[in-house]
């Protein structure tokens, strides 16, 4: 296999131009750091404002976590349904699993609205269940779902044979509302909407210091009003926030096309985006063009401290899947490539304003386009109108400072990765906020914010 992300690939052919880096010292109302999904999605919610907005990228938009993840556009990211009822009860669940579909609304919304060209995929959700304890987790979120009252279907390990071509797992759920996409080919498509609607965007642009209203580049600078952060792997020289992100090491490759007799013994009734219930779970969907988007990582690797940029996990997980799907056997895998995902120590986004210096807003760590979508958005119609936003109750849940496990001052004697680990297994299967001063506090802002919406 070649270590090549496919989704540069699929940029090879198009007339997506590179846009110039920023070489001078302008002003804007508002300056967006980062021009993933995080980013984008800011810039979009602010293009029609009559504001002066101007998008700073380091690489080209997209060209990094966003544009190397696999497409997925589920509220599912890393925790299910169940998880986050467990830790923050039904309302709170509720809260939250809107963060993720609204996020999906909104991605759809714009490749529709504006025909961007992105191997949109409508692609119903399946969740596998791995072993016994695969199938108590699956019933553990059929019954989540039924509490908020969606929709979804229960599959046995019998009945999961009539739509998914494998008798390795245990059973599954299925749900609609969610596609695939080509990320790269999503932000590249965003970022010509943003050209055409006068946003000013400067790739290769990375900033490297904050000072006062004015963020400042190698070679220009932007002094605005407010300054929108939603850049991966921030520097601590720019933000005490950066102690708040970690890095998850994912494994993504793409397989030559597939005939149809074999996509038809695989997906018998529809093609599925899926992902199973291991710690390190594997993933996979069908491509437009047929081929097979596989994806998955290892204990070892997903929470180290270097890059690994070999195929030997990537491997590991190729033999692992054929096994469940042996009339694969033969299926060649073309490219692979790494991708290290920016997240938090209980997996959640923080979504904060700088305690000093309130103009400086923060989208961090989020896992999962959908997410990433909302929290932009979200970001940027507070920075532009706070006193007219009613849910500022997100400032709460996603707060830098909320509860965790393993505090951060304990990093320093045990080092960053054990305890990201640490709080990553007991945010996922232990954690439980319920009780919390944190969740009354977020119960109380959400009355009073109900509270100002029945008055008007």
């Amino acid at each position: 296999m070649k270590l090549q992300n496919w989704w540069f690939t699929t940029l090879l052919g198009t007339n997506e131009s590179m846009q110039p880096p920023l070489s001078q010292n302008i002003e804007s109302d508002i300056v967006i750091v980062g021009a993933g999904a995080a980013g984008l999605s800011a810039a979009i919610s602010l293009m029609d404002k009559g504001l002066k907005v101007v998008l700073l990228e380091k690489n080209i938009c997209g060209g990094d976590t966003s544009g190397k993840s696999a497409g997925f556009l589920t509220p599912d990211s890393e925790l299910e349904l169940a998880q986050l009822i467990r830790r923050f009860g039904i309302t709170g669940a509720a809260d939250l699993w809107k963060v993720a579909t609204t996020g999906v609304s909104m991605m759809a919304n714009h490749i529709s609205k504006h025909k961007i060209d992105c191997d949109f995929q409508v692609q119903d959700s399946l969740f596998l269940g791995i072993g016994n304890g695969g199938w108590q987790d699956i019933l553990e979120e059929v019954e989540s779902r039924k509490l908020l009252k969606f929709d979804q279907q229960l599959y046995t390990k019998e009945s999961l044979k009539g739509i998914l071509g494998s008798d390795a797992y245990s059973g599954g759920v299925r749900y609609t509302g969610t596609f695939g996409v080509d990320a790269l080919l999503y932000c590249q498509g965003i970022k010509k909407v943003l050209l055409e609607n006068n946003v000013q965007i400067y790739e290769s642009s990375e900033v490297e210091k904050i000072e006062d209203h004015r963020v400042n580049t190698h070679l220009g600078s932007v002094k605005a009003g407010q300054v929108i952060f939603c850049a991966d792997k921030l520097q601590h020289s720019l933000t005490h926030f950066a102690d708040n992100v970690y890095h998850a090491q994912t494994f993504l490759s793409v397989s030559e096309p597939m005939d149809e007799k074999k996509i038809a013994t695989m997906f018998p009734e529809g093609r599925y985006q899926c992902w199973d219930t291991d710690l390190v779970y594997t993933y996979f969907r069908l491509l437009g063009t047929n081929r097979l988007l596989l994806g998955g990582g290892d204990m070892l690797t997903t929470f180290s401290k270097e890059d690994v940029n070999s195929s030997r996990v990537i491997d590991k997980v190729i033999k692992h899947f054929k096994e469940k799907f042996p009339y694969l056997a033969d299926l060649e895998f073309i490219q692979f490539w790494p991708g290290r995902i920016d997240t938090t120590r209980d997996l959640l986004p923080t979504v904060a304003r700088d305690e000093k210096n309130p103009w400086l807003h923060f989208v961090l760590g989020c896992v999962g386009l959908p997410w990433a979508t909302f929290c932009g958005d979200f970001a940027a119609r507070h920075s532009y109108n706070d006193a007219a936003c009613t849910d500022h109750h997100y400032y709460e849940y996603l707060r830098a400072g909320r509860d965790f496990f393993v505090p951060l001052w304990l990093e320093k004697m045990v080092g960053k990765q054990i305890v990201f680990s640490l709080n990553n297994a007991w945010a996922k299967y232990y954690q439980k906020d319920i009780r919390s001063k944190e969740t009354r506090r977020i119960t109380s802002r959400r009355e009073a914010e109900n509270a100002v919406v029945n008055k008007k």
